[in-house]
């Protein structure tokens, strides 16, 4: 693309509302979002189909490092935000992470026996989801401007919906040709591939956007940069805020049930084979997601209200998790994580960022911290335990323990029409809910 007022400068102003002069960089951000997202999709696959050559105590002692790991990255990530200058934090943040993975890819080459290398990839792949996105949008905030970024913000974020399909793409078609290994090289190489972008925005920022005034603000923007702990009393004093926290933990809960279900019936194939499995469910999941998403989200909130909307999912899971207690197969668990996964995505977490428009901005700034990464891990860290009770500890089959979780879907359904109904009566709108959009 050029920058100018040729005919393709023109259609694309006319489609996108991006202005001649901000091409270029809105390009080069699409571009930097979809590899960003090409790199995380193609090594989710490869962390999952680990999990299967351990057991469920072993996992459930990984989320457990992995929840206290993540409070440790938060702490010393908001220690560098408050001491490196930005232009050179978010670079050195993905070099790092290129650095990382490219050296677990020699570790498990080089190694025999690298269990422990694995389970480390295992753990540092959470933490690296932490960081990635919430950088990324963290330096479109330091490029465009506020009034720039509603007409250009919408056409970026696309490219996380493009580059999540295309991730999980490249395992499901080469993991059993080029083996799982190596798509840590290709999502290292892809990493590295984009840090030249950085200083190609930071010049078209002062050249074509005219932006060498506009800062990010970290305070406001970088959530993950600030102490989770600070909105613990906000979070715990209110009824509200509490009921969203108990909806996140459910949905961990039922998320963990299917996981490990799904784990542990995996257990049979290759590892190679076993990525690409994951690889073509993270596929699925991205095409209903992306699908709901443009062309049903809107309307089942506007027609259902957001109370049904958020029980609809965890009711389909709960369905679905029944089948599984009666005919506990693969087909029947992958369906269940479909549904759970491309739902929550398209549907439930929507409805679920509506809830918080009804709280005032320093709640919503320090509380939802708290829910998003307290609660949220500390959920699958209890739950996974919960689950390695159940099969390791009581020796309950596949069957019985799908049942389990299907009551707790059918709890997760109760919570959300709870939280519909207190948002309706907070809101004040007795007939009406406001459409919502979801990106992945």
């Amino acid at each position: 693309m050029t920058n100018g007022s040729g005919p393709i400068a023109r259609i694309v102003t006319a489609a996108t509302k991006v202005e001649p002069n901000e091409i270029r960089a809105t390009a080069l951000s699409f571009a930097f979002l979809f590899m960003l997202m090409l790199a995380y999709n193609i090594l989710k696959p490869v962390r999952d189909a680990m999990a299967s050559d351990w057991s469920d105590p072993e996992v459930a002692t990984l989320w457990t490092i992995n929840f206290f790991i993540s409070i440790v990255a938060v702490s010393v990530y908001g220690f560098a935000v408050a001491r490196a200058r930005f232009q050179y934090l978010v670079p050195g943040v993905y070099g790092f992470f290129a650095a990382s993975f490219l050296a677990f890819y020699l570790g498990s080459s080089a190694i025999e026996d690298a269990v422990y290398v694995d389970k480390s990839f295992y753990v540092w792949i959470s933490v690296f989801s932490l960081f990635h996105i919430s950088v990324f949008w963290s330096l479109m905030s330091d490029v465009f401007s506020k009034a720039q970024a509603p007409r250009i913000f919408a056409f970026i974020a696309s490219g996380a919906s493009i580059g999540t399909l295309a991730g999980s793409s490249v395992p499901l078609f080469l993991a059993t040709i080029i083996g799982t290994q190596n798509l840590m090289l290709i999502a290292a190489a892809v990493l590295l591939a984009i840090i030249p972008a950085l200083g190609i925005l930071q010049r078209l920022k002062v050249t074509e956007l005219g932006n060498e005034n506009v800062h990010v603000d970290l305070n406001e923007h970088q959530s993950i940069g600030g102490n989770p702990f600070a909105g613990f009393s906000l979070f715990l004093k209110n009824p509200y805020l509490l009921g969203i926290g108990v909806f996140i933990l459910l949905y961990t809960s039922v998320g963990s049930f299917v996981y490990f279900e799904l784990k542990n019936v995996l257990e049979v194939f290759t590892r190679d084979e076993r990525t690409a499995i994951w690889a073509g469910i993270n596929t699925s999941i991205n095409v209903i997601a992306i699908a709901t998403a443009w062309f049903a989200t809107g309307r089942i909130t506007t027609r259902l209200g957001l109370a049904k909307t958020l029980a609809l999912v965890p009711v389909l899971v709960a369905i679905g998790l029944l089948i599984v207690a009666v005919n506990p197969v693969i087909a029947a668990i992958i369906a269940a994580q479909i549904i759970l996964k491309g739902g929550n995505y398209s549907i439930t977490r929507p409805g679920r960022e509506m809830l918080y428009t009804v709280v005032d901005r320093e709640t919503r700034f320090k509380a939802k911290p708290v829910i998003d990464i307290v609660v949220y891990r500390g959920g699958d860290t209890i739950t996974g335990w919960a689950f390695a009770g159940l099969t390791a500890g009581l020796g309950l089959g596949l069957g019985i323990v799908a049942a389990i979780g299907a009551g707790i879907a059918l709890l997760w359904a109760f919570v959300g029409l709870y939280l519909g109904r207190t948002f309706k009566k907070r809101n004040g709108e007795a007939n009406s809910v406001p459409e919502t959009g979801q990106t992945i």
